[in-house]
Formats: structure tokens, sequence, C-alpha cells
């Protein structure tokens, strides 16, 4: 049998999720007109956060592409379709090696703009330290963590990783001397709307609640980035801040952006998931990088 042929009985379970989603696409605005200064087509590279999917870019990715743009929205080890057990994501190299390997797969002279939404910022900073400007044209923080070394010092956790712990149910697994640890952590259905969706339309909370996973929590915390003499700065990054967020309010943003100055800073009237709630306006914010 074909190794990427789903069973019949998840394409049973993702059908709803699928006509949602098809609907969307149906009922989304015009597309976005790319500016003269974005005439040529470039490649984005959609990464997304905890729990989530390549799926969750679903309008962005139909907005890049009716500008005439190319894109790729991965997922990454445990996320969207991928059959891994978050709880056995150990490291941040193996969570994050589908992004790794699909860089190291481009044509020698391809670059990619690269997009990053919440922890998805730690994979752009991860791919940033390995290929640096020899493969990314730009790095787009959306919403995102951005520490130029990972979690490093206390101070990182406490900036980069968000005291939501209300909204979550923590799993645990077994650690490599079969002690038990927290491995993964899940949104509470229940939290949707109040933390992380509490400005996006109800279709787009309904196709999020029955396609989020646990995210492989260990793995993440375990992020810590050594260039090896790769240009990190030199690959220009953007920050988009989100300003209605709370998953990462204003302060914890404005904390990254000191921390590690971006190129650029633009500010969006969106929650935490602006793929979301304000696709349009961040497509434009790409369209311009």
């Amino acid at each position: 049998m074909d190794k990427w042929r789903l069973p019949l009985t998840c394409l049973c379970f993702l059908a709803p999720a699928l006509a949602l989603m098809v609907a969307a696409v149906e009922a989304a605005p015009p597309a976005v007109k790319a500016p003269a200064a974005a005439a040529a087509a470039r490649h984005y590279v959609l990464v997304h956060g905890s729990g989530h999917g390549a799926w969750c870019w679903y309008k962005v990715h139909n907005l890049l592409r009716r500008a005439g743009q190319k894109v790729t929205a991965l997922d990454l080890t445990s996320a969207g379709i991928s059959p891994i057990d978050p709880n056995s994501v150990l490291t941040f190299p193996y969570y994050n090696k589908p992004l790794i390997d699909f860089l190291a797969s481009l044509p020698p002279n391809e670059k990619v703009v690269l997009v990053g939404h919440s922890a998805g910022g730690l994979s752009l900073t991860h791919a940033i330290h390995m290929f640096g400007p020899k493969k990314i044209s730009a790095a787009v923080y959306a919403g995102a963590v951005m520490l130029r070394s990972g979690f490093i010092t206390r101070e990182d956790l406490a900036i980069g990783f968000p005291n939501i712990s209300e909204a979550v149910r923590l799993g645990f697994g077994q650690a490599p001397d079969r002690s038990i640890m927290m491995t993964s952590f899940a949104f509470l259905p229940k939290y949707l709307r109040k933390v992380l969706y509490n400005r996006s339309p109800e279709e787009d909370i309904v196709l999020a609640s029955a396609l989020l996973k646990p995210a492989p929590g260990h793995a993440m915390l375990a992020a810590r980035f050594n260039s090896s003499g790769v240009d990190v700065d030199g690959v220009p990054r953007v920050y988009v801040k989100t300003m209605m967020d709370r998953v990462f309010k204003q302060e914890v943003q404005d904390a990254m952006i000191k921390k590690w100055p971006p190129h650029k800073v633009v500010a969006l009237n969106s929650d935490h998931c602006l793929f979301f709630s304000a696709p349009e306006q961040f497509t434009e914010v790409l369209l311009k990088v």
C-alpha cells in the first residue's frame, strides 16, 4: 500500500474539518494585490506554533498563492498529520527536523522567506543558525518566540514560554533514564476562545477544535542554538506584533524585541492567531517583506 495513503477511518474523521476549510476558502475575500516591489514570486515557508499544523495557514496560504507567490506549509514532528506521538519527541532538533530537511533539500541557489508563528519562532531561529543567509532571505516572526540562542537563561524562559498553565493540560512520558517527566501539553477546549482565538471567526475556532494536537513541550523547552560560524544576524528579521494577544502579551513581545532587535517591527490588531483573525493584513505585511 502507498505509504502516504490515509486509512478510510482517518478520512472519515477529517472530513468535517476539511469541509470547513473548503467552505472558508470559497468564501475568501478577493486576492491581496502584490505591491510592485513583490512582483517577482518568492517562496514563503510557513511554520506553525504549538499544537497547530500546516492546516492553520490555509487562509494566508491561499492569499499568498493568489498573489502569485510560491508557498510551502510544513507539519513539524508530531504536528498536523504526523503520526508521531508528541510524548516521544524529546529533543528540539527532532521536532524541527521537517523544516531543516526541507531547507537542506532546496536547490543550491534558492532562498526562502521563513514565517513562524508562536513557538514556530524557535524553529525559524534554529534554521537561521543552521543555514543563515545562504538559504533564508528573510525571517518573519508573527507573535512568535524570538530568542537568539533559544532558552538559555531564566529570563529567556520567562519571556519565551508564556504562563498560561490554566489553559493547558500536561502530558507525561518516560525520560531516557526511565523517570517520568512532562513531555507534552495540550490546549483545553474551553479556553480556546478566551486565550488563543479571542478575535478569530467562530468557524475557525470550530476547525481548530477538531485539529489541535498536544505539543511536545519538553522538546520546546530544550531549544538551544549554536551558530557554529553561521552569519545569524545576516538574515533580515521582521517582528509582527499581535496587539490583542492573550498568550504573548505586549510587554513580553517588547522584551523579545529589545533583547534581539529585528530589522523591522510591524503591529497588527489581531489576537495571538493572526492567520485567523487578520489574514489579509498579515498577507499584505508578508508581501512587503
